[in-house]
């Protein structure tokens, strides 16, 4: 891999990143492009709303953070480990009346079904769905130090899976939080879609017992090796539309019509990463046709802001709107931590 050396404050440049795309793209979430002109202008001039209020997605990559630095205070993370304090904070987002924010059906029936302490967490996991809901909010897992790679995929995947079980959802988890661990040491953006396809090639047929489970039994699949590679096939073909989107750039085409639009996990990934790397030295242009899209709008630019951020450090954003930023101090609280 080639590198220019970790990113100093990697952390805090994604945190802050996918909170203020998440804020930019909230009021044109359900719009289309033209709405969204008529709206707010020309998108590359977009304002940072006043108040810049976020959605779930900044609220459960928080809950995921808390639950996350939780376990590895305990020690040496495994699944028994982070799958406690993660589903008590999952549970605490859907029970918080802040959880107001258009929040996805499939997080609220799985959360709902967790909140029952007995219950298996696999019995509350929504197998058919592979809504963005899964990786939108993975990105704590790419930024926390001292992780393995094992680690660091396992528990992508099974943060994942307490809500969206889909092998597709755990597998889009896996290569979103791979993806901000490798631009946080230092990746260069050019390098990146071939590093993807490199580990989700490597990746394809484990199945991670060890983190997930029986869960590929609650499927329709006849073994598990069938189970996971049908996500990372459907991740592979997004990287396909990704590699043809970057080898015709349209800076001004809307990024939804050559990725998808980004409700689904492998589309929010393949248009986050094609808004960024239209702009890798741009990011607040990026967050800007992040925003201006036709799809989910502040999922996209949520996942484009971790990936600017992770990449170019807390430097990335103005402090103006840094200080606007709806849980700015949780935000930079975790991700200061994790950058020492």
């Amino acid at each position: 891999m080639g590198s220019t050396g970790a990113t100093r404050s990697a952390a805090t440049g994604a945190l802050i990143g996918l909170a203020l795309g998440d804020a930019l793209g909230f009021p044109t979430e359900f719009n289309d492009v033209p709405a969204i002109l008529a709206k707010a202008g020309p998108w590359r001039g977009m304002p940072l709303p006043e108040p810049a209020f976020v959605t779930d997605d900044t609220q459960m990559t928080l809950a995921l953070g808390r639950g996350l630095r939780t376990a590895m205070g305990r020690g040496e993370l495994t699944a028994a480990g982070l799958e406690g304090p993660v589903r008590e904070e999952y549970v605490a987002w859907w029970r918080s009346p802040d959880n107001n924010r258009a929040p996805g059906g499939t997080c609220l029936r799985a959360c709902e079904l967790l909140a029952a302490p007995d219950r298996p967490w696999v019995a509350a996991s929504q197998i058919g769905s592979k809504g963005c809901g899964a990786n939108m909010r993975v990105a704590p897992l790419g930024l926390a130090p001292g992780l393995s790679p094992q680690q660091r995929s396992g528990a992508a995947q099974l943060q994942s899976a307490l809500t969206h079980g889909h092998p597709t959802a755990l597998a889009a988890s896996d290569l979103t939080a791979f993806a901000v661990r490798v631009l946080a040491d230092g990746a260069r953006p050019a390098e990146l879609p071939d590093l993807l396809r490199t580990y989700a090639r490597a990746g394809r047929t484990v199945y991670r017992e060890d983190w997930l489970g029986d869960l590929w039994r609650h499927g329709q699949d006849p073994s598990p090796t069938r189970f996971i590679a049908r996500g990372w096939d459907e991740c592979l073909g997004a990287l396909d539309r990704l590699d043809a989107a970057l080898a015709a750039p349209d800076p001004e085409a809307d990024p939804c019509l050559a990725t998808g639009a980004g409700w689904i996990a492998e589309q929010a990934l393949a248009t986050g990463l094609l808004c960024f790397l239209l702009f890798p030295d741009e990011p607040l242009t990026a967050l800007r046709r992040a925003a201006c899209t036709s799809g989910d709008s502040d999922s996209i630019a949520c996942l484009t802001g971790a990936f600017a951020g992770a990449h170019r450090g807390a430097g990335a954003w103005p402090e103006e709107w840094v200080a606007r930023i709806e849980y700015r101090e949780e935000l930079l609280a975790l991700g200061e931590a994790w950058d020492a």
